[in-house]
């Protein structure tokens, strides 16, 4: 198979989330498999600073955006240790910008106009590399254009016909909702400026778009594919994912485990496998105990959390329990992150009242990110939602014991340790449903008395989780049999 893949980001040469990450491992994952995959993406500021040599094409793009022509070309790169050919879209005054979608003010005014731009650039680009996909892959309300524009304007094209789409759910909170008269930016015809199609509360809604254009549609985790057709979390489109329910589907992230590996992780001062888990973790979290000026003791557990500072991710839950023990356990918490100012306050407030206790970096780090996943006995994510969540994977492959609400991806990889799950060895974790501290503090409570008083029983869960395979290859295989039937039911319909 032909496979374009369109992101608003790849690592390594852009990132703000996860969305990244997937789409710089999948396409990596799909060429040993047998499969043509190219990667588009935009050329924000620092692609160029990443080590990879890129190369210029000659390809000049002349896209319409309204009543004007906007001009732009391609660049090309290689994903790295890979032969995945990487197109980056050239327009520096959409691109070269000092943040991807936004800055200290907010959200870029005319990101409407900038991903339009981007996804007339991906379909032209195929007219101009005479590259014709068996399937587009797009990824997010960036990219929600693409599936819409290959029906509504290429569809008559013979050029693209047969080209299949698939759009993929990375976090449905974020939709690309924009004023409606941006819809003159698309230069989509105004019919189709409804509640069927392309509008949403009042607003163009470019998610929205892709997901009624697509041919099929899914997400990070199959929890997350059932629970968005819920009022509770479809974001106002549970409504439309109910309707399009047999065309939807969830195929869990896999993660690096390259980057993600303890036996070879060179931001690690000790080196661990399975096999020599338990003195690698001590030595590694008394290095992390002295990095961050905590007391040293083997015995007292240490529980890290790394991620944004944000509601969604269970900060109401966490703070109460943190609050509470610090003050009357024997546990200690690091926390790396940034996000919401009143955590920022709230959690320098407490660091400053129990510094031997609670270390803090208020920033980013990955040699920190890296060392808190190995030094740490437990890492706590009691999300409120989490399509996949990658910080739990990375936890049990370091040997780290996951404490997690039961939510989207975290309910598809952490399996409680119940007594029946621990006497059939498939145990790797703790989990809770109730989004409330209670509930946290409860699950936090049993994870510290099996640290204490069952070793033989934690230590099947650290074996349990590190010898699992957490890479892509098992999801890649399954976005090729998805890739398959979304192609073979595109040309049948235009058979019939």
């Amino acid at each position: 198979m032909k496979i374009l893949l369109a992101s608003s980001e790849v690592v390594p040469f852009s990132k703000t989330g996860g969305l990244a990450d997937v789409c710089g491992a999948l396409p990596v994952t799909l060429g040993p498999l047998g499969h043509e995959v190219i990667v588009f993406t935009p050329s924000h500021r620092g692609c160029y600073d990443k080590g990879v040599v890129i190369e210029p094409t000659g390809i000049n793009l002349q896209i319409p955006i309204a009543d004007r022509i906007v001009a732009g070309t391609l660049a090309k790169t290689h994903l790295p240790g890979s032969n995945v050919t990487v197109y980056l879209v050239e327009q520096a005054d959409y691109f070269d910008r000092p943040g991807l979608y936004g800055d200290q003010n907010g959200e870029f005014k005319d990101n409407c106009e900038r991903f339009t731009f981007f996804c007339r650039a991906v379909l032209e680009s195929i007219r101009l590399l005479e590259w014709k996909p068996d399937l587009i892959h797009a990824n997010d309300w960036q990219t929600g254009l693409i599936p819409t524009l290959l029906k509504v304007e290429y569809g008559d094209n013979p050029l693209y016909e047969n080209i299949s789409s698939l759009i993929t759910i990375h976090n449905l909170a974020y939709q690309g909702s924009f004023w409606y008269e941006d819809l003159e930016l698309t230069g989509i015809d105004w019919k189709y400026y409804n509640w069927q199609y392309m509008e949403s509360y009042g607003n163009l809604n470019l998610l929205k778009s892709g997901l009624v254009f697509s041919d099929a549609i899914n997400t990070v985790s199959p929890t997350y594919a059932t629970e968005i057709q819920g009022i509770e979390q479809g974001c106002g489109l549970d409504g439309l994912l109910l309707e399009r329910r047999n065309d939807l589907s969830g195929i869990l992230n896999g993660i690096d485990v390259v980057e993600w590996n303890p036996e070879t992780d060179s931001h690690l001062p000790f080196n661990f496998s399975a096999d020599t888990v338990i003195e690698g973790k001590r030595n590694c979290k008394t290095d992390l105990q002295r990095q961050f000026k905590l007391y040293e003791n083997e015995r007292t557990p240490l529980i890290g959390i790394v991620g944004r500072l944000a509601a969604q991710k269970g900060w109401s839950l966490i703070l109460p329990v943190m609050r509470k023990w610090l003050a009357s356990l024997d546990v200690q918490w690091i926390v790396l992150g940034t996000g919401d100012a009143e955590y920022h306050r709230v959690l320098e407030s407490l660091h400053r009242s129990y510094p031997d206790k609670f270390g803090l970096n208020l920033g980013f780090s990955n040699q920190q990110a890296h060392r808190i996943e190995a030094g740490a006995d437990m890492f706590v994510m009691p999300s409120q939602y989490e399509p996949c969540g990658l910080n739990q994977m990375y936890s049990m492959a370091y040997g780290t014991i996951p404490v997690v609400r039961q939510t989207g991806g975290l309910a598809d990889t952490v399996v409680d340790a119940t007594p029946a799950a621990i006497e059939n060895r498939t145990a790797n974790g703790f989990s809770f449903t109730d989004f409330t501290p209670a509930a946290l503090e409860s699950t936090l409570s049993r994870a510290i008395d099996m640290y204490h008083t069952r070793g033989d029983v934690w230590q099947q869960l650290v074996q349990t989780g590190m010898r699992r395979d957490w890479s892509w290859t098992a999801s890649a295989r399954q976005y090729v049999d998805l890739y398959q039937r979304i192609i073979t039911r595109t040309r049948q319909a235009h058979q019939a």
